[in-house]
């Protein structure tokens, strides 16, 4: 299980990180396409990190349960 919780940490700062890439660059862009998206985008890299977060504590969690 511990595999698990290190491959969805993994996955979720992944996600986080082309997510704040993708704003990044909406940002840069400006114009109609900014105004479209960049909200959209810190609002879904709020939320992924807010999964990240979880899944260190459950993973922190799981390992002190379990003698990890």
């Amino acid at each position: 299980m511990e595999n698990v919780f290190d491959i969805l940490i993994l996955l979720a700062i992944g996600a986080v990180a082309v997510t704040l890439l993708m704003g990044i660059y909406s940002l840069y862009r400006g114009g109609e396409f900014a105004r479209s998206h960049s909200n959209k985008l810190m609002r879904l890299r709020v939320a992924l990190q807010a999964v990240a977060i979880i899944l260190l504590v459950a993973g922190m969690w799981w390992k002190s349960q379990n003698g990890g």
